[in-house]
């Protein structure tokens, strides 16, 4: 394989914004060098595609935890946390109220 093609592959979440046709086109470029048959082009770029969703979910997913963890160090409550004390509130208000009817 090419330094070329070594390089992309190494580069992980780079692959999650290039497009099909750029990886098509790389891999194109590839088999007209006659660094690649092209009776294994279309394999490659189905596992490019497939390792470049891969590590966009890798990073979503550590993105999502770097986030989670900054909230939590700044003392954010949590939608579902306000969630619970809308309820909370809702309750209280309505036993109030009835507290309050004659």
């Amino acid at each position: 394989m090419s330094d070329l093609l070594k390089k992309a592959i190494s580069l992980g979440w780079g692959l999650t914004i290039v497009s099909k046709e750029k990886v098509e086109s790389l891999v194109d470029d590839l088999v007209k060098r006659g660094e690649l048959a092209p009776s294994e082009s279309k394999q490659l770029v189905e596992r490019l595609i497939d390792k470049g969703a891969e590590e966009q979910n890798r990073f979503k997913e550590l993105v999502n935890e770097q986030v989670k963890s900054v909230l939590q160090s700044m003392g954010l409550a949590s939608a579902k946390e306000m969630e619970e004390l809308a309820r909370r509130v809702a309750e209280l208000e309505i036993k109030l109220a009835e507290l309050q009817q004659p």
